[in-house]
């Protein structure tokens, strides 16, 4: 990867992104709402590729990653009105197809157009598969990190902001913003199992699952950026103040703290 390819995937990105703005003030909301977070990861992978020392040829491959991680959000967004895949379709298939229609990877090594394009399949999977070369994992671990940091950020400003002013919210609110939450989702946090979506019933459930996020961590540099902003204890106090979420944030806060401490990854 050379860094004439990144500046013209840069520049691509901006004119794509464009057209998907118009009149309407709730799609541009969250059209921006995807662009800034695309931006963000590139920022975000930086740091994780600085921090495992790799090499320049890496770095850019693992940036490129970053830029088209989410390219599909974009027009699952415009057509669905929604950024839920399993209530419209997944975004990844969405991105790889815009990808191959604008030729946007056209003069890349083959090699590293497959990467890119596994990296950007997998990257919001619930498991990587078992199958994937050493390289390819690698990137696919990077993305998953990197797009977890952000979304951390986005969803403590999101929460942030909707108490502040629900009538005048703008963002899109998956589901029902309806007191407590559903204990399986809850032993799940403690327990460290990961949760499908699919399960999710409240938009605290949504909370509680972005606590499990945690479990699926590749790099402790990831770990120490989540610990270092407090995101952990942004989310959770946005959550009922009980015993139960009390207990739920400390197993999370210590078993962040292990990973970090093990130094082994």
């Amino acid at each position: 990867m050379q860094k004439q390819q990144i500046d013209r995937f840069n520049g691509w990105f901006d004119k794509y992104v464009a057209g998907f703005y118009g009149h309407d003030d709730y799609v541009n909301a969250n059209i921006k709402l995807k662009e800034d977070h695309s931006k963000r990861v590139c920022q975000e992978m930086r740091y994780l590729t600085g921090e495992l020392k790799l090499s320049a040829d890496k770095k850019m491959l693992a940036e490129a990653i970053a830029f088209f991680h989410d390219i599909g959000r974009f027009e699952q967004f415009a057509k669905y009105r929604t950024y839920s895949d399993h209530r419209s379709v997944d975004h990844s298939t969405i991105g790889l197809e815009v990808l191959a229609k604008e030729n946007v990877l056209e003069g890349v090594d083959e090699r590293e157009k497959k990467i890119i394009e596994k990296a950007i399949e997998y990257h919001n999977v619930k498991e990587l598969p078992g199958n994937l070369d050493e390289e390819t994992l690698l990137m696919a671990r990077l993305i998953r990190d990197a797009d977890k940091l952000d979304i951390y950020y986005v969803v403590a400003q999101y929460y942030k902001k909707y108490e502040e002013d629900p009538a005048g919210f703008r963002l899109e609110v998956e589901l029902p913003d309806t007191p407590g939450y559903t204990q399986q989702i809850l032993e799940s946090v403690l327990t460290g199992r990961r949760i499908d979506y699919r399960d999710l019933r409240t938009w605290n459930d949504m909370k509680l699952c972005q606590l499990t996020w945690v479990y699926d961590v590749n790099f402790a540099a990831t770990l120490r950026r989540i610990k270092e902003r407090g995101f952990i204890e942004m989310i959770v106090g946005f959550l009922p103040k009980t015993d139960e979420i009390r207990n739920a944030a400390n197993v999370v806060q210590n078993y962040i703290e292990k990973r970090i401490n093990a130094k082994d990854f």
